[in-house]
């Protein structure tokens, strides 16, 4: 992929401009100085104990009060008003949670704008969410929230948790997010009678340097939702916790090594959906988000949870940080291709471009090509292919970063695909055509294949075929790293892959597959 600057477009949605291509919203780098280092070297070995120490013992203090208070409690109990001596147990909670955030650091919290009360806005929408330490708001307002259904089984932190009567969503049942968002509508539509529900409707973690595509969950009841966003003021952000960077204990660590630690909760004006946005969840939410972004301070982007999984796939090539095939995902979703029939739609496109005599094709021809119409969309895919903006591309390198969005994890399929699309007719390849290959799949500009090629082909034949590509690979399945990043890439710019299947702290993506309506982009102007 030739990564072309005009083709990599700009953060703010809505905006036609083209410019440099935005900050990962996935990558949290975290520099410190030699000070810093001291600093946190000391702290240590003595503040850090005492306050992880202190913390945990909160924790431990809160269970039998929760434990108390959760037992024998019925659905329709819960959505009785509070007994008076629950009401007790609910602000000593409340009482032990702040003093366990006071141990971490958290000094004070500052509060902006008044809390809605359950009648006039029962979800309340929070981001960005960047960290576990989100769970300040949801401890200061014991809002139920939605949790993965597994959470409840963790010592201690899951009587917390089923204490605050969340929405639990299960993996293992394939209707557990229809039911969630079913519940989520009838705890909203029950006039107050049920506690507000607080979600993170970016549905994973992020670097807060933009507010990522918000899940239309929370916003397909169709009520008034309370926008809440958050704010880590601090010099040295030990908070941010995403996919690429320090680690969940690192953070831990380094957070509670910090002599104080700044933390902003702003309750913005109560939004109520116009009749447009109660029919369309996406146009809702993406007006909410357009409100809290506006409040924040940040751009809004079109990436999703979805381009969160495509950047830390399993594959043995790892995307670099700076990959434009997160652009190139959003793209294809702008354009209509839906992922359900993504596999399809790449066997058709790839045996259009065999059947194809040129590789090179003008915009016209690839508009032709896909079977859409020329659309700012369209102009911007093709941008991102197109080198030294010359108003021609290479079809086939569409189709092999199509596969790597459709099969991210599959990295021999997609090179095998892209063998077929470049192999003369005796079924090899040169060096300049497996360059082609490998920056398309990795989505980088330039990449050095000269170590890779030399390796693959072991009798200086000058040429390949997929067979011993094949076979290298299998003897050599870190391949990529050994020949590929270690020359020309570094050690911070490959993606590291996380042990975690979801760092999103305390929300799942529960959003109905259906539920989103990629060909609609946000026309409503804000009032």
């Amino acid at each position: 992929m030739k990564l072309s600057s005009r083709g990599r477009g700009c953060c703010v949605a809505g905006s036609r401009e083209r410019g440099p291509p935005p900050r990962s919203p996935f990558v949290h780098q975290l520099r410190l100085s030699p000070l810093q280092k001291a600093k946190i070297a000391i702290m240590t070995l003595t503040l850090f104990p005492i306050r992880l120490f202190f913390a945990a013992f909160m924790m431990l203090l809160a269970w039998p009060f929760a434990f108390i208070a959760s037992m024998g409690s019925d659905e329709q109990d819960l959505e009785k008003p509070l007994s008076w001596w629950r009401k007790i147990v609910d602000v000593l909670l409340k009482a032990i949670m702040r003093m366990m955030w006071l141990a971490g650091g958290f000094h004070w919290i500052n509060v902006k704008g008044t809390r809605a009360l359950p009648t006039e806005a029962a979800i309340l929408t929070v981001a960005p969410h960047s960290s576990y330490f989100d769970a300040i708001p949801v401890t200061m307002t014991f809002a139920s929230i939605v949790m993965k259904a597994e959470s409840k089984d963790i010592p201690v932190w899951g009587t917390l948790i089923k204490y605050i009567r969340p929405v639990f969503v299960s993996r293992s049942d394939q209707d557990s997010r229809k039911k969630t968002v079913e519940e989520i509508k009838r705890r909203a539509q029950s006039d107050g009678k049920w506690p507000q529900i607080m979600i993170f409707p970016e549905g994973t973690c992020t670097n807060r340097s933009c507010l990522i595509t918000f899940k239309p969950g929370a916003f397909i009841p169709g009520v008034p939702v309370q926008p809440v966003v958050l704010r880590y003021p601090n010099k040295l952000d030990t908070i941010t916790w995403t996919w690429q960077g320090p680690g969940a204990l690192e953070i831990l660590w380094l957070t509670l090594c910090q002599f104080h630690n700044s933390v902003e909760i702003e309750f913005l004006p109560v939004y109520v959906p116009s009749e447009e946005e109660r029919k369309n969840p996406v146009l809702y939410a993406n007006n909410v988000r357009l409100v809290m972004a506006q409040a924040l301070g940040v751009p809004v982007t079109d990436y999703t949870f979805e381009d969160c999984q495509l950047a830390l796939a399993e594959g043995q090539l790892r995307l670099p940080s700076d990959t434009c095939l997160l652009e190139f995902a959003k793209l294809v979703r702008s354009l209509g291709l839906k992922p359900e029939t993504l596999e399809d739609d790449l066997d058709k496109y790839a045996a259009r471009a065999m059947k194809m005599k040129t590789g090179k094709v003008h915009l016209k021809a690839f508009s032709a090509y896909l079977g859409f119409p020329i659309s700012h969309t369209l102009e911007s895919m093709f941008a991102l292919f197109d080198e030294n903006e010359e108003g021609r591309i290479d079809i086939r390198e569409f189709v092999i970063a199509l596969s790597v969005v459709c099969k991210p994890s599959k990295t021999l399929e997609t090179i095998q695909l892209a063998f077929q699309l470049y192999q003369s007719e005796n079924g090899t390849i040169t060096e300049e055509d497996l360059a082609h290959i490998l920056k398309t799949a990795m989505g980088v500009s330039q990449i050095d294949v000269t170590h890779l090629f030399r390796a693959v082909d072991g009798e200086g034949k000058g040429n390949i075929t997929y067979d011993d590509f094949y076979r290298f690979a299998e003897l050599h399945p870190h391949f990529a790293k050994d020949y590929l990043y270690a020359d020309q890439m570094g050690a911070e710019s490959g993606l590291v892959t996380s042990s975690l299947l979801a760092p999103n702290g305390i929300c799942t993506d529960f959003s109905p597959e259906n539920g989103e309506d990629k060909n609609n982009p946000l026309q409503k102007k804000l009032n």
